[in-house]
């Protein structure tokens, strides 16, 4: 970096900015805040259900009940969205538990939306956890093995985004990275009149291997294949950058880049180039590695997971969307 107009050592001695609590806090450049916060949530059928994740600590499958419950806390917290995730009792070959009236996120959206009307609640559209084979889009058997429909699968998506704001979400989050599928459900919210339902696309979903415990979590593992015909190679970026200038070009919101840590480069592209609003989703291998090498006294839980959000940040992130945001509103408060 050249010195350009700055003074020199001994005139210039930057650690003066550094003396004191307050000093850093006045000059500080980027700053955590409980209002750029979501926390994830996966709901399943039920009362009084609370299941454990094994592979992410702290984390539960919830019936609708409990899922009240902890979005409550999280919210008295001063947590202002959840993001939901839903786990039908059945799956089948077109996903149709994802656009029932009465689906697992359509009731937990009706429940939220009657008990904490001030909660902020985004759903998560896609159809692999309704899939019976696990995958984002509808299955066409060939010789050669299996092809994912990109078109016909515009359809349930769309379908199933309309269904989510009818009952009442406040936006709607398409995370399947099928082609065009930003077009087709704000077509189908604007035809149903609603066109102030906002969008949020996983316009920049890296097939990643930080997503491991999230399909535990999900009960959402590919029964084959994988999934890098439709989300992208983690070796492209120019690519995702045009993946986010098309999301933007039919009509999403607010985009975002999921995983975060390991895609810092893409999130601060991504913010410098269109200037919209950013998300950036620290995924489920994020917090459990975060989180066993605390327990293991490896690393402070808090001070790891609380640089890590301020590294989002300071990447250009608006929006976090963490499994730890309580305990990030929480440490913030203290």
């Amino acid at each position: 970096m050249s010195s350009g107009p700055f003074a020199q050592f001994p005139a210039y001695r930057p650690r003066r900015l550094r003396q004191s609590k307050v000093l850093r806090r006045l000059v500080s450049e980027h700053r955590l805040s409980v209002d750029q916060l979501v926390l994830p949530m996966f709901a399943r059928s039920g009362r009084r259900v609370r299941r454990p994740i094994n592979s992410m600590p702290g984390v539960f499958q919830l019936s609708p009940d409990e899922l009240v419950r902890d979005a409550a806390k999280a919210h008295s917290l001063g947590v202002p969205a959840v993001l939901l995730f839903g786990i039908p009792d059945t799956k089948d070959a077109k996903a149709s538990g994802a656009f029932a009236k009465n689906g697992i996120v359509q009731q937990a959206v009706r429940l939220l939306k009657m008990e904490l009307p001030e909660l902020y609640v985004i759903t998560d559209v896609c159809l692999c956890e309704y899939m019976e084979h696990g995958h984002c889009g509808i299955v066409q058997r060939t010789a050669s093995g299996a092809e994912i429909l990109n078109d016909p699968t515009l359809k349930l998506l769309a379908r199933t985004a309309a269904s989510h704001a009818e009952a009442g979400a406040d936006m709607v989050a398409p995370s399947d990275m099928m082609d065009g599928r930003v077009a087709a459900i704000r077509a189908e919210l604007d035809r149903l009149g609603l066109i102030n339902t906002p969008i949020m696309s996983y316009a920049a979903k890296f097939a990643s291997a930080f997503y491991g415990p999230f399909r535990e979590a999900a009960e959402s593992a590919p029964k084959f294949g994988d999934r890098r015909s439709y989300q992208m190679d983690a070796a492209n970026a120019n690519e995702a950058m045009r993946e986010v200038a098309l999301d933007i070009q039919e009509g999403c919101d607010i985009v975002m880049v999921k995983p975060a840590l390991a895609y810092l480069d893409l999130i601060y592209r991504v913010k410098q180039e269109f200037r919209y609003p950013t998300a950036a989703y620290s995924v489920s291998a994020e917090h459990s590695m975060i989180k066993a090498a605390g327990a293991k006294g490896w690393i402070d839980e808090r001070a790891v997971t609380l640089e890590s959000l301020l590294a989002m940040r300071r990447a250009g992130a608006d929006i976090l969307i963490t499994y730890a945001a309580a305990d990030v509103a929480k440490w913030l408060k203290e």
